[in-house]
């Protein structure tokens, strides 16, 4: 259910580092919400889509009175797929919990999960781009079961897929180039499976905020080590429109980005 108290079907774990965020991140479809606090300043929720799912029709009628505004609680209506209207619903709620337990725990603000707006770029390159009505930048992603939120001081790029079989144009897309040298960070991203490394490309295009209007293959990986950071280097194209559309102050460069399965997802973060 969702209550104000954060005692109330909210387990919160404190101060992971990002190396140990396959085991702090918890994918539980029997639990609506786990949030994860880390010492690299990132703040997760996951909520069960499953969970919502499940629940009796004034039960949900009530969930979403509660944590969403007016104007979201009617978009949700105007979603007449259960499916489509379930993860949304989920994404949302996934995007306000992070939200609000990083300005409680940041901050010490204590702010109800209907007063926090989530909000979406119009228009433009970065069109559809998650954004918030207060302090901290978020993501949002959902894939099966789950939906996930992280709010951080600045951009981040999230990107959770249920684990699956490829189709192959995009198995061709996710082809390694030939690097030069060799060494286990390599070597390890070489066994990388495919919806990992698909994870991680949209995780990046999304910190940017232009999801796939740019060409995957612009996000080329180059390492992933086992503490779960990984690296990349930018395409030509993805490289032209970051400068087209400004590297400046409010969208720096990415500094972090990790990667790993939990539960039969693949879950990556850029920051």
């Amino acid at each position: 259910m969702f209550r104000s108290r954060d005692r109330d079907w909210t387990i919160t774990r404190f101060e992971f580092p990002e190396s140990a965020l396959d085991e702090a991140v918890i994918l539980d479809p029997a639990s609506p919400l786990h949030i994860v606090h880390t010492i690299c300043g990132l703040t997760i929720a996951t909520v069960s889509v499953d969970w919502l799912r499940r629940q009796p029709a004034e039960r949900m009628a009530a969930t979403t009175a509660r944590h969403l505004s007016a104007e979201e609680a009617a978009y949700a209506a105007t979603l007449w797929i259960p499916k489509r209207r379930f993860e949304w619903v989920a994404g949302r709620l996934a995007a306000k919990c992070a939200v609000r337990a990083y300005r409680r725990l940041r901050l010490g603000i204590i702010q109800p999960t209907q007063d926090i707006a989530i909000m979406t770029v119009r228009e433009g390159p970065c069109a559809g781009k998650p954004f918030v009505n207060t302090c901290g930048e978020i993501g949002i992603s959902h894939s099966g079961d789950f939906a996930i939120g992280v709010c951080t001081t600045g951009p981040v790029g999230v990107d959770l897929e249920q684990n699956r079989r490829l189709a192959p144009p995009l198995v061709n897309a996710l082809r390694l180039p030939v690097l030069d040298g060799a060494n286990a960070a390599r070597s390890r991203l070489r066994a990388m499976p495919m919806t990992l490394r698909w994870a991680c490309t949209e995780a990046v295009l999304k910190y940017f905020g232009f999801g796939l209007r740019v060409d995957p293959r612009e996000v080329v990986l180059t390492a992933w080590r086992t503490d779960g950071s990984f690296t990349w280097r930018a395409g030509p194209g993805l490289r032209s429109e970051t400068a087209a559309h400004g590297e400046t102050a409010s969208m720096p460069w990415p500094h972090r980005a990790w990667a790993g399965e939990i539960a039969g997802y693949s879950l990556a973060l850029v920051w």
